[in-house]
């Protein structure tokens, strides 16, 4: 890695691929931690002599080789990996500092050190302990798709033949009015869309998954996928539990029509014309919705998919094999194949249009319905969230108060960049209100890659891009961060961390303040002073953020990390760091795994 790269690395800091360790003379159990972490998940790269924060330390002069020949006997050894892995550290020289960098490549196997896995969430390593998660590892490394594992047993019988001629009327419809499958007999429509296929390893034939999932009778889906569900609520106004309900265990044709006509009975249909066509904005959403959730899940995973419509949201959830974790968007979006079997299908019926469309459609269509962008999160649960507003017209509202982020309205003389917002910045707790603001998820987006344009940034936190240029300007003023490079080519870089600045503020404060009131105090008795310090140190200091998420877990404690992110209007990785500055402080604790898991506050005396 030359030089150039590695200050870039330094400039952005840890991420989900990037981990920084400062070492001494040998190698801490955490490095071989993350080693696994890195393998189960994308990869990533490892650099020991350099402080978490990026402060290039070094490692021990004449140290490293020693480090290196120690570290590969403990990778190499099968009592502590398991598999094995092979790498190869090398040296590197930084301002006269020896630093070893270690690049760890994403494993084809799940990888456990000393019989313990480990999974890399944002810039954690997390030790996995949950069924659930583990088997969701196992199908991330599957390098094949499970939807054509082929049952021998699987019979015509099992099947919904009665669809068949419905399916065959959909499909030509679609096609213009002509199909191949018009002329097919049931044998060759099954063969002609692969559901009906040869193992290429076992050499046996039959009906595979895909055939079961989409034409499979009640008993058989339940059979083959004991797991599958999804579950349609509604919860507007019984928001503890639901409004209405629709728990589908039918195959996916069937969930398909079931689902679009939950969607229509609880979702207004706005009026919308394109091209002197009356077009449904609510249809062409759910449609994206619906479809993306049946074809695109992963059927092995025991996870419940789910479709939930609420008064200011409507969102999708479902299993997923990931090749990548974070926020997709039309212009970053790579199109995937999870199940092409079955998106095949699909697409012939008229259910869904060719990959990568339905991106494109929701991020359109969700903005002429509700003003505002959805947000698509990928991860081992993939998650499509739709805003909704019932009151807001795209053509009814008043041009001062419509911000357009796709069209730049040449008629607006202000500037963005000269008219900052306010940035609510307390140094002493600088958490409570800078988290709640999306300045900070902002910088969380600035810090994992600061390359975006305007237009990037703004679809991820879901606003415009005068927003984005404001927020910018502010922390640019603030002294925060800065621009390097040219215009279009050019980079962010994040000075001065808000709430690193608000922890050194804190301390110093801290420390005036205890040295103000053991002079004020001196004169006093011990009982007295004893009392005071005592009141004083019982409690520590939390943000407005971290007391809030203490009440929603009092409420409910077995709520997620995703539903506290939603509802604190923050992003995932503040939640995590909340949640772990208060595991650390002994005030909260995780019984159980991620799934199944619950909280357990602890002590609430040691919160002020």
């Amino acid at each position: 890695m030359d030089k150039n790269n590695f200050y870039q690395i330094l400039k952005i800091g840890e991420t989900v691929a990037v981990e920084f360790k400062r070492c001494g003379g040998h190698i801490d159990n955490d490095v071989y931690e993350t080693v696994c972490s890195f393998s189960n998940r994308f990869g990533g790269d490892i650099f020991l002599g350099v402080t978490d924060r990026g402060v290039v330390e070094g490692v021990p002069e004449n140290a490293a080789a020693e480090m290196i020949k120690n570290f590969i006997a403990v990778v190499s050894n099968p009592a502590l990996f398991s598999p094995t892995l092979y790498l190869d550290p090398d040296i590197m020289k930084y301002n006269n500092k020896e630093i070893i960098h270690i690049h760890v490549p994403s494993g084809g196997d799940v990888c456990t050190f000393k019989k313990v896995i480990y999974d890399r969430v944002n810039d954690a390593d997390v030790k996995v302990t949950s069924t659930v998660q583990i088997a969701q590892m196992y199908i991330r490394k599957q390098e094949i798709y499970t939807e054509r594992k082929v049952f021998p047993y699987l019979k015509k019988e099992d099947l919904r033949l009665d669809l068949l001629p419905k399916l065959r009327i959909m499909a030509v419809n679609n096609a213009g009015g002509n199909h191949p499958w018009k002329d097919m007999d049931d044998d060759e429509l099954f063969k002609s869309s692969r559901l009906y296929i040869e193992d290429p390893v076992t050499g046996k034939s039959g009906f595979n998954l895909a055939a079961a999932m989409l034409l499979g009778k009640d008993e058989t889906v339940l059979n083959v996928c004991p797991a599958y569900v999804t579950d349609a609520i509604l919860r507007k106004v019984n928001i503890d539990r639901y409004d209405d309900r629709d728990f589908i265990q039918s195959n996916l044709v069937e969930s398909y029509s079931r689902l679009f006509d939950f969607a229509k009975k609880h979702l207004p249909d706005k009026f919308y014309v394109e091209d002197l066509e009356r077009k449904s904005l609510r249809n062409i959403i759910v449609r994206e919705m619906i479809g993306n959730t049946l074809m695109h899940r992963e059927f092995s995973s025991a996870y419940q998919a789910k479709f939930v419509i609420e008064k200011e949201r409507m969102y999708t959830e479902n299993a997923n094999r990931t090749k990548k974790e974070g926020f997709i968007t039309p212009k970053n979006f790579e199109p995937y194949p999870k199940n092409p079997i079955i998106a095949s299908f699909f697409r012939a019926i008229g259910f869904a249009d060719q990959l990568g469309s339905g991106v494109r459609k929701i991020f359109k269509y969700t903005k002429l319905y509700s003003g505002e962008n959805p947000v698509f999160a990928e991860s081992d649960i993939f998650r499509i969230t739709v805003p909704l507003n019932e009151l807001y017209s795209f053509d009814l509202l008043e041009p001062d108060n419509h911000e357009n982020t796709d069209v730049k309205n040449s008629e607006d003389k202000s500037d963005p960049l000269n008219d900052p917002i306010k940035l609510n910045f307390d140094p002493i707790n600088s958490e409570s209100d800078l988290i709640n603001d999306p300045i900070n998820e902002l910088l969380d987006l600035i810090k994992n890659d600061p390359y975006k344009i305007y237009e990037e940034y703004a679809r991820c936190l879901r606003i415009s891009n005068s927003t984005v240029k404001r927020m910018l300007a502010t922390l640019r003023q603030q002294g925060i961060i800065k621009r390097e490079g040219a215009k279009k080519t050019g980079h962010w870089v994040v000075i001065n961390d808000p709430i690193n600045i608000g922890d050194q503020t804190s301390d110093q404060t801290s420390g005036q303040t205890s040295d103000q009131t053991s002079g004020q105090t001196s004169g006093q008795t011990s009982g007295q002073t004893s009392g005071q310090t005592g009141g004083q140190t019982s409690g520590q200091r939390f943000s407005d953020t971290a007391k809030k998420i203490l009440d929603y877990i009092r409420q409910n404690k077995f709520i997620t990390r995703s539903d506290l992110s939603e509802k604190l209007k923050i992003n995932p990785s503040a939640v995590q760091k909340h949640l772990e500055n208060l595991k650390k402080s002994g005030v909260l604790k995780r019984v159980g795994g991620d799934f199944g898991g619950h909280w357990e506050i602890i002590d609430n005396r040691k919160v002020e």
